[in-house]
């Protein structure tokens, strides 16, 4: 187990560390730069001439480094962060890349945590309750809200909704995480209820996809198992329904799940970032965004970075579980 353990580690960091330099290639790629950014405000906002706003951009380049190579420009920031936790400066809020990201980053990751456990509860019950019901009514609807589920897109289920609260029921709850009462008050009861009551719309569109690919596997999982023969040996013996339903097939249908719990908290994470740029909830969604825009290249790489540890770390995990529960998956590491 240590050796698989050891193996699976380091591959971890192996994979991280190509990630961050893919995604900061990436996001240096497009033309321009926050110089390019600081240039354009000169002109449309300061009424700069050409020549002078590109003097300020040029002075902004050699300020920031960001005039030296693609290649130095990362070595520093991945630099900065493996020895100093340095994530880098933010250009456009004038703080550090880490400050700026940390303000939102425990909403985020609250709300993508909520949306996983939902969506695993619910999910893998519901897959539970189609698969026991094949062919009746409970299984019909299940299957069909599994196919809204894995098709309908996030971003025009958040559009619907925003139209609803919007213009159909006019709430004030839109665009910011707690009403006015409950921005600067301490943590209670009250306005724990008031957050939940502006993020909901975030938490149900990003556990929508993740519940029905739930209830879709664990549907199709359980069918399988239930026509294993060490079932009908089971039943055979007289137990209960239930107890060979939970006792016997569900553990075994499990496993291909405990897989996708690796990846389904980054999914969950990236449904979140979508339904919170439609919605204007101001957790790491719109942060991406305007840094995106505006060429804030140290925010945007590090909430790069942030999304592949989460997937990495979570794979990771759902490594460590699937060896400590199936001996072949160890054995297989020794291969």
């Amino acid at each position: 187990m240590v050796f698989f353990l050891i193996k699976r580690i380091l591959s971890a960091l192996v994979l991280v560390l190509v990630v961050s330099l893919v995604s900061f290639l990436l996001i240096k790629a497009p033309p321009g730069d926050y110089a390019s950014t600081v240039k354009a405000s000169a002109i449309s906002r300061g009424g700069m001439s050409e020549a002078d706003a590109e003097q300020l951009a040029q002075a902004t380049r050699v300020r920031l480094g960001l005039d030296r190579p693609v290649i130095v420009q990362y070595a520093r920031w991945i630099g900065g962060i493996v020895l100093h936790g340095d994530f880098g400066p933010s250009f456009q809020q004038n703080a550090s890349a880490g400050e700026v990201i940390g303000r939102r980053l425990w909403y985020t990751l609250g709300i993508a945590l909520c949306c996983h456990i939902l969506a695993t509860v619910i999910g893998v019950s519901l897959g539970i309750f189609a698969a026991v019901n094949q062919h009746r009514i409970g299984d019909t609807a299940a299957t069909v809200f599994a196919f809204l589920g894995m098709t309908i897109p996030r971003f025009f289920l958040a559009l619907v909704i925003l139209y609803v609260l919007a213009f159909v029921v006019r709430s004030p709850a839109i665009g910011s995480l707690f009403s006015a009462e409950y921005v600067l008050a301490p943590w209670s009861f009250g306005r724990f209820l008031d957050l939940v009551h502006h993020v909901w719309p975030v938490i149900f569109i990003a556990a929508f996809g993740g519940l029905a690919y739930n209830l879709r596997v664990m549907r199709s999982n359980l069918l399988d198992v239930l026509r294993q023969p060490f079932i009908e040996a089971a039943r055979a013996k007289g137990l209960p329904e239930r107890t060979v339903i939970l006792k016997h097939a569900v553990p075994n249908a499990i496993h291909p799940l405990v897989m996708y719990q690796g990846v389904i908290l980054p999914y969950m994470l990236s449904g979140e970032l979508e339904a919170a740029i439609i919605l204007s909830i101001p957790t790491i969604g719109p942060l991406m965004y305007s840094s995106l825009i505006s060429h804030d290249t140290y925010v945007t790489a590090t909430i790069f970075l942030i999304l592949s540890v989460l997937l990495v770390v979570g794979n990771l995990m759902a490594d460590i579980v699937l060896g400590l529960i199936d001996p072949r998956v160890r054995e297989g590491a020794h291969a």
